[in-house]
């Protein structure tokens, strides 16, 4: 007599065996890594001379005196840090130009990065552990906006000062809810959330994306509809990265009115700045949901005692007229003391000016896509949900008093509003209802050394410890877009693959719960691990044969 296994031994058995093929082709295959410039070079030149593009303009090198103005990013720490930078920057203008450099990555094992503008708070498009190359999506910059529709196509290689802009020449009260820093490149803000001055009226970037273009692991363009709605779930607010090359979004603009108000109110703490930010974390995600005020904080030197102090600056946009913010301001939050004169009316695109601190500046300094001045830079996150009482601040003030004056800066962003309409799982972007705001850690020195990076990073980390009494638990969450590597990193050798457990140690704190899921998205549509850097999402199917 015959006897079958029970289905669900067969299954096991077939889904080891698939395993262990998958791991052999990612052993074998493209989880190997190469440092052969010359071939890769080669590889990529031929490529292009076949379908008729220029290289010269397209492909720089080491030795192209335009490679040390490309790798520059607004964070000098990665560069120090890690041992290796790109092989070589490519900035194609056409998606078949992208295509070759994925089958050259593929053919020589060259693993490749995707930048659009810079700003990775590791720098992981400008230097590594392992040998790499970057597309450099710079050259992807249209912006079409359909008025009528309220829409717009955003190629990812736009910024977000690129996007404002070609929206004031459309409309006047046609907005998009993103970041205030206009050189931020839209396609890694956008595929990790993008929170706004505008979330808690309108979402977050991610929340208001209805399309997208991804270029695959095979050079297969996909839509929407092509990609399916868990990849298309995934690159809203998963980061984009680990599973394609997003080369556009087309997202939902919003209406914003012909005239919004703006303040910058700073007081210190010996003007009641403390009991101003503790009385602060009772209205933040409470208060109006056209009322956004962020807080500012530095440690500077008080110019009546000399003793440090700290500066708290309550940063606010209001999408209304000074008339009504002021009674509302006066009914939520009488003690901040707001008069008429601290205030000034303006348009949105004013406003876009004024919170990227460039109100005296023209409107064109939107299209500047320079980052700001390099140094170092360490960031990290937290969300609190629970008001830090005032001795928790002043502990606070302590830490920040250790560093040099004006090195640390604290910004606290509000939640509430729009932000409470989407579950945790609608998007990857898992921070929804119940934080009262986000705490955004910016650490900035200027001297180089190893030694000197140890001191800073070291009381950074000392700081955040000293935090995690009063910030969010089990897990300790973070955002994404403010990527920090002591959270762990993926391992990018061949075959040393990242486990499942192991990549649960950050992809938890991100996405929380949907950490599995953007796996199981992964695995479906990039088994190989062929996109990936120290912090991508690995695939389930190689975790689990190497747990």
């Amino acid at each position: 007599m015959a006897y079958l296994l029970p289905s669900n031994i067969t299954f096991g058995i077939f889904l080891v065996l698939i395993l262990f093929f998958t791991n052999q082709i990612i052993t074998l295959g493209f989880g190997s890594t190469s440092n052969d410039p010359a071939g890769f070079l080669e590889c990529l030149t031929v490529e292009l001379q076949s379908s008729n593009s220029a290289t010269s303009h397209l492909i720089y090198t080491p030795s192209n005196a335009s490679y040390s103005t490309l790798i520059q990013i607004e964070n000098q720490r990665p560069a120090a840090t890690f041992p290796e930078k790109p092989l070589l920057i490519f900035t194609p203008f056409y998606d078949h130009e992208i295509r070759s450099a994925i089958y050259c990555s593929k053919k020589l094992g060259v693993q490749i990065r995707l930048r659009s503008g810079g700003h990775d708070y590791e720098g992981l498009s400008s230097a590594s552990e392992v040998p790499f190359f970057v597309v450099d999506l710079r050259n992807l910059r249209t912006v079409t906006i359909a008025a009528d529709e309220k829409t717009a196509w955003v190629q990812v290689g736009a910024t977000l000062g690129q996007l404002y802009h070609t929206l004031a020449q459309k409309s006047r009260t046609l907005a998009f809810t993103a970041g205030v820093c206009p050189t931020v490149g839209v396609g890694g803000h956008f595929s990790g959330g993008g929170y706004s001055m505008m979330s808690r009226k309108h979402g977050l970037a991610a929340d208001n994306i209805i399309d997208a273009r991804v270029m695959n692991a095979d050079g297969r363009i996909l839509n929407r509809r092509s990609m399916g709605e868990d990849l298309f779930w995934a690159i809203r607010g998963g980061g984009g990265t680990s599973f394609g090359i997003v080369l556009a979004f087309k997202v939902n603009l919003v209406t914003v009115p012909e005239t919004v108000t703006v303040f910058n109110v700073t007081r210190t703490s010996e003007q009641n700045a403390t009991q101003l930010l503790h009385r602060w974390q009772y209205i933040a995600d409470k208060i109006d949901d056209n009322l956004s005020t962020r807080m500012f904080l530095k440690s500077v030197r008080s110019p009546t005692t000399g003793k440090r102090a700290i500066s708290a600056s309550f940063t606010t946009l209001y999408l209304g007229g000074v008339q009504d913010l002021l009674p509302l301001m006066k009914e939520q939050f009488p003690e901040l003391g707001l008069v008429e004169k601290d205030c000034t009316e303006m348009s949105w695109i004013e406003s876009v000016l004024f919170l990227a601190r460039l109100h005296n500046k023209p409107l064109d300094v939107l299209l500047d896509t320079t980052p700001p001045t390099r140094q170092y830079y360490k960031g990290k996150s937290d969300f609190v949900q629970e008001p830090i009482p005032v001795d928790g601040l002043q502990g606070i003030w302590r830490f920040m008093h250790q560093e040099d004056e004006l090195s640390i800066e604290l910004q606290f962003s509000p939640y509430g509003g729009k932000m409470n309409s989407f579950s945790e799982s609608e998007t990857p972007f898992p921070h929804r209802s119940g934080n009262i705001f986000m705490i955004e850690y910016g650490l900035y020195w200027y001297l180089p050394g190893k030694e000197e990076a140890e001191k800073h990073l070291n009381w950074m980390r000392r700081f955040h410890g000293y935090m995690a009494t009063y910030a969010s638990k089990s897990p300790r969450q973070a955002y994404v877009n403010y990527r920090d590597l002591d959270l762990g990193m993926t391992s990018l050798y061949s075959g040393n693959i990242t486990s499942f457990e192991q990549a649960s140690e950050w992809g938890m704190k991100y996405f929380k719960n949907n950490f599995d899921r953007l796996v199981r998205v992964k695995t479906t549509v990039d088994p190989t691990n062929f996109f990936r850097n120290e912090q991508s999402i690995p695939p389930y199917a190689s975790s689990v044969y190497s747990s």
